[in-house]
């Protein structure tokens, strides 16, 4: 006989920490970063009670080097941090990037740049995510825009770690991490899982970066006896550095591919109201909540205003934008930043639709500076 789930008044960083736990999370490894601090403290007391492991590293470069460390060991691995902490973590982003080691981080984002006001709520780190590591290499992205759902997109960031072999950034803010709702979080049973995939070759046959047949080679765990070479230089399909075109060229292709084809998993959104629109809101994470009562507001006088609010902003959901704004000549992205996400709705649409609603000063965009644009566009 099951229990019915009961409702619970949670905190988002705690949701994320919970999420993590749900998904199979065994290794926790991070430094204490206001405004992510919280899902290190939940995960240090719960991450014991399932047999995991938690341990506080020295800064954010160790933790994130930990984290990769413990992923090709097998386990399912996750850190936290916010701004500072991850323009700490690039370097080793873009290696587990290069070596294909699944791994969740979560940047739960301040105002900034630099130390900026740790308490004060930002989504200042957009671009970051995508371009913060050097090099060509595809990333995904998560931005939640509630309690729940950052319980839910963190169960789909470690899905998608495993499934594509990558580095997954979940994109919390202050408001979402810090803020209290009423929820209810779905029983075990209900939860779908991602398994990393095993091979069916004998050892001395497996090659962990193989091009074909799939484009996502299984990943065997140290320990298991399999050997194999892991190096952030470029390599071979065994591993080992190499120069040739003909080996780098491919597995740059499949690295791009096995996002590429799997884009219509990958990119989660919202959308409401955009068949009988006149004028498109785009928004995502804290800023989302005001654009939806925003929109409810508007409607009300009259208005024919879809909206659509993105879960998944990298790989950034190019055709989707396309598509709902297609017939729309106004189209208004806010955000707490000075125009990132607007950087890319901009470029496939247009820079002449586009309004943008911008607040970088540590403070909530609000309903009416949304509704001000609306009107303005009337």
């Amino acid at each position: 006989m099951t229990t019915e789930p009961s409702a619970r008044l949670m905190q988002g960083d705690a949701a994320c920490a919970e999420g993590a736990i749900a998904a199979g999370c065994y290794f926790f490894a991070g430094y204490p970063i206001t405004p992510a601090t919280e899902i290190a403290e939940v995960l240090a007391r719960r991450l014991p009670q399932v047999g995991g492991r938690f341990i506080q590293m020295e800064d954010e470069i160790a933790s994130i080097a930990a984290v990769i460390g413990a992923a090709v060991g097998g386990a399912k691995a996750m850190t936290a941090t916010s701004g500072p902490g991850l323009s700490l973590m690039q370097e080793n982003i873009g290696y587990a990037a290069m070596t294909e080691i699944p791994c969740v981080i979560v940047d739960v984002q301040r105002l900034g740049p630099s130390t900026g006001r740790p308490t004060s709520p930002s989504q200042g780190d957009v671009m970051a995510a995508r371009w913060g590591a050097h090099g060509d290499h595809p990333i995904i992205a998560l931005c939640p825009s509630s309690v729940r759902e950052t319980f839910d997109l963190t169960v789909q960031a470690f899905n998608f770690a495993e499934l594509y072999r990558t580095p997954v950034i979940l994109l919390l803010d202050e408001v979402i991490g810090h803020m209290r709702e009423r929820v209810t979080l779905p029983s075990p049973e209900e939860i779908e899982l991602v398994e990393r995939p095993s091979t069916t070759v004998p050892p001395e046959w497996y090659k962990p970066y193989e091009n074909f047949p799939a484009d996502v080679p299984p990943l065997m765990p140290f320990g298991t006896g399999y050997r194999y070479h892991i190096t952030g230089l470029h390599h071979d399909e065994r591993g080992y550095p190499t120069n040739r075109s003909d080996e780098v060229q491919p597995w740059l292709d499949r690295i791009f591919r096995k996002i590429e084809r799997s884009l219509s998993e990958i990119l989660l959104y919202d959308a409401d109201g955009i068949e009988n629109a006149e004028t498109l809101i785009i928004a995502y994470g804290a800023t989302a909540r005001s654009a939806r009562y925003a929109v409810e507001k508007a409607r009300k006088r009259g208005r024919e205003v879809g909206f659509l609010a993105l879960k998944t902003l990298w790989p950034f959901p190019e055709e989707v934008v396309e598509h709902a704004a297609a017939r729309l000549h106004r189209v208004v992205v806010p955000e707490m930043n000075m125009g990132q996400i607007a950087l890319e709705v901009e470029r496939v649409i247009g820079r002449h639709k586009v309004r943008r609603v911008n607040r970088a000063d540590g403070e909530m965009i609000q309903p009416a500076q949304i509704l001000a644009a609306i009107e303005e566009w009337a």
